[in-house]
């Protein structure tokens, strides 16, 4: 059997791998990566209604972006990519883009400045989940012909009023901002839906592979697009296969049946230290783990209080034992590479000092439930939180549920904490700001689910005008330091622990060079892995 045929054999492989000697190794072709990563979280691979991580990570292979990142230097920020140049007018509102001459899609089509025109109102038009990062610069189904415009090799887009450019550019590199074969995507148009249907199962791009095939709960197939502007990808397959096992995912690293695993728990990449022919390669994500205190609780509303809870957390406890390697402190609500992002930690574990806040406060003992979706180190983040809060007298019950149970219950402002994660939807302060800091109507009515202050029945403090100034702030130097004040008033008066910030830990086998997961503001990359 060659190594191929082993990788695709399914369960059975694991249960005959254990049982083999350790002499027979595996090895995977020198033109093919194969990557072991959870991806069961895929329920379409159409750009305009795509917003998991595991869709992500295929989509940002197979479609290119009016303005992209490059892999090997994430920190120079958005580059062109479609679009070889752009403009912005005199008022702020408009951004002319020149598309990049002799690109072609897959099909051999030309990519033109009609296809972007196209791309970006579909998205519009469907109005599916991640709509919003184009409709909240006003571009409506009624407008979408005089704000989203072709002329010749030209792309117009015309917002309701004068962001910051760098805003609006972080936004088009998102998932939603991929550029489309428009004649392609008609062709499988299916009563009105602009191909949608077509589009959950094929792909219709110009960037570096194109799919081959997308099997729930098993694998992703995407081969090499020869014709890639940038010049053909020396990976020619790429295969992704769905393995949730940490275990599983070491033992087919170690034997070299796969090339990268990408869901490694602590104990096991411990496991993999000196192992042969392995490395360990770590990323900074822009994930954030957080608890959050329902402001409808009157004791909670109380600033000495929310003050004591955040000296009621362990950091440097859970950081450096159950969590060592696979996350770090943060307390700002920016990741860190994010324009804007500040270092200041000043919270630390200090029973006294919360006691003294507590007394303070009128407050002695306080019963509260904490949500918890049935993770790992989820739990234990909040064994350890209700252990450390009871040194201080306030009881922490702990419900378990699954994500969307405990979601449920927060989106509906029903959960008196809440434990869980935070991963921004595009790379710009804007996307962590308007959700964290930022909540124009906390009635009950608003019912704005997708607003974290909102979920909390938090007002937000007078954040809300500070984060609106913010996006619109064109001087760049400028912006930074309003985030800065922002996040300094939020880390005082939010009821929210922000804890820590995620880090990849991924195995790779050595000889393999140039794969990323795209750090805190991107998806994975595979056009420019060599083996």
């Amino acid at each position: 059997m060659n190594a191929f045929a082993r990788l695709l054999s399914g369960a059975a492989l694991t249960a005959t791998l254990a049982a083999t000697a350790p002499a027979l190794w595996a090895e995977t072709p020198a033109n093919m990566l194969v990557v072991a990563n959870r991806i069961d979280d895929i329920t379409t691979l159409d750009p305009a209604e795509n917003f998991e991580f595991a869709g992500g990570d295929v989509l940002r292979n197979v479609y290119g972006r009016l303005v992209n990142f490059d892999p090997l230097d994430y920190e120079a920020g958005y580059q062109p990519d479609l679009a070889e140049s752009w403009e912005v007018s005199e008022d702020g509102r408009s951004i002319t883009f020149t598309m990049r001459e002799g690109v072609t899609f897959t099909s051999g089509n030309p990519v033109t400045a009609e296809d972007a025109a196209f791309s970006l109102r579909r998205a519009v038009l469907l109005n599916l989940t991640p709509s919003f990062l184009l409709t909240q610069f006003g571009f409506t189904p009624d407008n979408i012909d005089e704000t989203i415009r072709a002329e010749g090799n030209r792309l117009i887009v015309t917002a309701d009023k004068a962001y910051a450019t760098s805003f609006v550019l972080n936004c088009l590199t998102a998932t939603i901002g991929s550029i489309l074969d428009k004649k392609t995507v008609l062709e499988h148009e299916v009563d009105g839906d602009m191909g949608h249907d077509w589009l959950k199962t094929h792909s219709a791009g110009s960037a570096a592979y194109s799919l081959v095939a997308w099997k729930p709960n098993e694998s992703v197939t995407l081969q090499a697009n020869p014709d890639f502007y940038q010049g053909a990808p020396a990976m020619k397959r790429v295969i992704v296969r769905h393995i949730a096992e940490s275990a599983t995912q070491r033992l087919l690293l170690e034997r070299g049946d796969i090339d990268v695993a990408r869901n490694l728990n602590p104990q096991d990449v411990q496991g993999l230290d000196g192992a042969e022919g392995v490395r360990i390669q770590e990323e900074l994500k822009g994930y954030l783990m957080y608890a959050s205190f329902n402001q409808k609780i009157p004791e909670l509303q109380d600033p000495k209080v929310l003050e004591a809870l955040k000296y009621l957390v362990d950091y440097e406890g859970m950081a450096n034992s159950f969590l060592k390697g696979q996350w770090t402190i943060q307390q700002n609500f920016l990741p860190q590479t994010y324009l804007g992002a500040v270092k200041e930690n000043p919270f630390f574990f200090d029973v006294g000092k919360a006691k003294e806040l507590l007394s303070e406060a009128g407050v002695d003992g306080l019963e509260l439930t904490i949500g918890v979706r049935d993770v790992q180190e989820r739990m234990e983040i909040a064994q350890s939180m209700q252990n450390t809060f009871a040194q201080a007298g306030i009881d922490l019950n702990i419900e378990v549920g699954t994500g969307k149970q405990i979601l449920a219950k927060y989106r509906a402002r029903d959960l008196d904490v809440y434990l869980g994660t935070w991963g921004p939807d595009y790379p710009d302060p804007q996307t962590n700001a308007s959700t964290f800091a930022y909540n124009p109507d906390n009635s009950a009515e608003a019912q704005n689910g997708g607003i974290l202050a909102w979920r909390n029945s938090w007002d937000a403090d007078g954040l809300t005008e500070m984060t609106e100034a913010a996006v619109t702030e064109r001087d760049t130097a400028k912006r930074i330091e309003m985030y800065h004040e922002i996040q300094a008033r939020f880390r005082e008066t939010s009821p929210f622990v922000i804890m820590f910030q995620a880090i990849e830990q991924d195995g790779l086998r050595e000889n393999v060079e140039g794969f990323t997961t795209g750090q805190a503001i991107a998806d994975a990359s595979y056009w420019k892995v060599t083996k």
